[in-house]
């Protein structure tokens, strides 16, 4: 069996292997990185956008595979929140029919980081605006979100817990 991630990002596609380890429906799958060639739109500033971001990243990358995975990290709006927002990671698993969606935790980016983006940066830059890293792309290591929590919780860590809830749809099939 072989499962697509939309994406070269490290932090992603090891996401998706350390679930697929434990999963006893994909216990023999190979796992491969593909480049989405998705149009980039920046950072997704709401559910919808970022839903759909992780949906076009697994339908580019499903040919050739069983499965295909998308991973879009973007923001969504809340009324309790400091900055208006909360930042979650989304994905899209597909099976040639259909998805199956998953999110992962949602956290809060500093007030001046969400500007920046509701300007135009990507998280990425953002962060490295805010002086917060020196990393071009944090995204494509710890992520922004081991800075913040301490070294507590990494981007991997989010990518896995995304893919694992979207998961869950295929594992228990009777229920969905």
């Amino acid at each position: 069996m072989k499962i697509h991630v939309g994406s070269k990002n490290p932090t992603k596609i090891a996401g998706v292997e350390n679930v697929v380890k434990q999963s006893e429906m994909f216990k023999d799958a190979k796992v491969v990185g593909v480049d989405a060639s998705v149009e980039e739109f920046g950072h997704p500033k709401t559910l919808d956008d970022t839903i759909q971001g992780a949906k076009d990243r697994a339908l580019a990358v499903h040919s050739g595979a069983d499965y295909s995975v998308g991973l879009e990290s973007g923001l969504f709006t809340s009324n309790d929140t400091k900055s208006g927002y909360l930042e979650t990671t989304v994905c899209a698993i597909y099976d040639g029919n259909d998805f199956h969606i998953g999110m992962g935790p949602s956290f809060e980016w500093p007030k001046k980081m969400i500007e920046l983006i509701l300007d135009g940066q990507d998280g990425s830059q953002a962060f490295k605006s805010l002086g917060l890293t020196e990393h071009e792309k944090v995204g494509t290591k710890e992520g922004g979100i081991h800075v913040l929590s301490f070294g507590k919780v990494n981007r991997t860590n989010l990518n896995e817990l995304a893919f694992a809830m979207a998961l869950i749809q295929l594992e228990n099939p009777d229920h969905y």
